[in-house]
């Protein structure tokens, strides 16, 4: 793949500094950029290593100052969001299942097949199981009775969905990921001597262009439904414990962990590492920054921190005084030695 580095400022709409007939044959980060590289600076901290870097040319942020010079910068209002656009151009095809049902997989004569849909290897396709046009079911995938995949779905190889599931269309499934296995309940046993395995009888309803990442796990409601809502990006890694109900639009990094029935509003964002409490409720458009230990309810758009988690004003402050201890303590003793 190659673009001059006109065409690239006309697909990202930036404004063009040095010679457009520059050729991009790769993209790369900034220190391991090299000739016929394209990479990209969103801060001052990468701007002052601009110098250095073997790149032919930048995206770079508005306002920053990045020159030219003999090479070529592109200004954009966006950098992530331009370079979105140059990865798409240079991205190679994207892996197809052939439409049809590989020899080895095995399909229940009730499921229901749309038109298009490409079943590889491997697969096991249950009763009563409907799988909309155009789906992509990668080797070795296993949707069991009754679970419904939307039109246009990629499930990656390895994925399973259990009895029930609901799947929304174009939606993505990443390797390993299991939906509606059973949610984690149990209590005691009467005589105190085991522990009692509480039924979950429900599923799992994901909606439409949701993408979860490898090896994370959904199970399923004790009653009805855990739910994660159209828009989501969930990734590698992550625990949704029954009965938790995520909104629109929501976005959790990886090694989070959300316990039962929590909910979660639309617009949420969660950092990497959280551990989360069950039965809360974080509210729209709150933020819950990485490796954070929640605890409590998070009111509509604040921003939280910590362990245990709290406003990230509060949270910055104690920080803050935690660090300043060793001073305050050595000024304690001073004052202490005074006296006596």
């Amino acid at each position: 793949m190659k673009m001059t580095c006109a065409q690239i400022a006309e697909l990202v709409g930036g404004t063009l500094s040095g010679d457009g007939a520059v050729e991009i044959t790769g993209l790369e980060e900034l220190v391991l950029a090299g000739a016929g590289d394209l990479t990209f600076i969103g801060d001052e901290t990468h701007a002052k290593k601009w110098a250095d870097s073997g790149a032919s040319a930048a995206l770079v942020n508005h306002g920053l100052d990045v020159e030219a010079g003999e090479r070529v910068v592109i200004g954009v209002a966006d950098v992530d969001l331009a370079m979105a656009k140059v990865l798409e151009r240079f991205a190679p095809p994207v892996m197809q299942v052939e439409a049809g049902v590989h020899g080895s997989a095995v399909v229940d004569a009730s499921a229901k097949i749309g038109a298009g849909v490409g079943i590889g290897a491997g697969c096991v396709i249950g009763p009563g199981v409907v799988i909309g046009d155009g789906a992509q079911l990668h080797a070795n995938v296993v949707v069991m009775n009754g679970s419904a995949i939307g039109a246009g779905c990629v499930l990656w190889p390895g994925v399973v969905v259990r009895e029930r599931c609901v799947v929304g269309e174009g939606s993505v499934l990443h390797a390993g990921v299991v939906l509606g296995a059973d949610g984690f309940g149990y209590r005691p046993s009467p005589d105190g001597r085991g522990i009692v395995k509480i039924p979950q009888i429900g599923h799992v309803e994901i909606g439409s262009g949701v993408e979860i990442g490898a090896n994370t796990c959904v199970d399923c409601g004790k009653f009805s439904a855990t739910v994660i809502g159209d828009g989501c990006k969930i990734d590698n890694l992550v625990q949704i414990g029954h009965n938790v109900r995520i909104g629109r639009c929501v976005v959790i990094a990886g090694k989070t962990g959300v316990a039962g029935s929590t909910i979660i509003e639309d617009g949420v964002t969660i950092g990497g590492g959280c551990n989360i409490a069950d039965h809360l409720m974080i509210g729209r458009g709150a933020t819950l920054a990485g490796g954070s230990q929640l605890m409590n309810s998070i009111p509509a758009g604040e921003i939280w921190a910590g362990s245990p988690a709290q406003n990230h004003r509060v949270a910055l402050k104690e920080h803050v005084a935690i660090r300043n201890l060793p001073e305050v303590m050595k000024k304690v003793r001073k004052y202490l030695k005074d006296l006596d």
